[in-house]
């Protein structure tokens, strides 16, 4: 993957798959699945500055699972992936220890 380093308080996202098929087995098309609103942190800005012209380093970090709104960021492909950019104040929270599941490029 190319090196992208997202500026000040913008964060990189690669969004996580949920399950395709429900808990019957009912296969569902990609057309009818919510866009899931967790994902992983791939790359971080180095932080918002402050109107003091200091530099608040972000709570977020790179390999984070994050939670986000539906419609948070702006969707972009970067060497045929796809990723989120949005800045920090768009992410609702961190998630620890959360089961590790597929991420959206991972499956080949």
């Amino acid at each position: 993957m190319a090196k992208f380093t997202p500026l000040h308080d913008r964060i990189l996202v690669r969004r996580i798959e949920e399950g395709e098929t429900t808990r019957g087995g009912i296969i569902i098309p990609d057309s009818a699945k919510e866009k899931p609103q967790e994902g992983e942190v791939i790359s971080a800005g180095k932080g918002k500055i402050t109107e003091e012209g200091k530099v608040r380093p972000l709570d977020v970090k790179e390999g984070d699972r994050i939670l986000f709104g539906k419609y948070s960021g702006t969707e972009i492909k970067l060497d045929g992936e796809d990723y989120i950019i949005m800045r920090e104040e768009e992410v609702l929270g961190i998630l620890s220890g959360a089961a590790k599941r597929e991420t959206a490029g991972s499956r080949k």
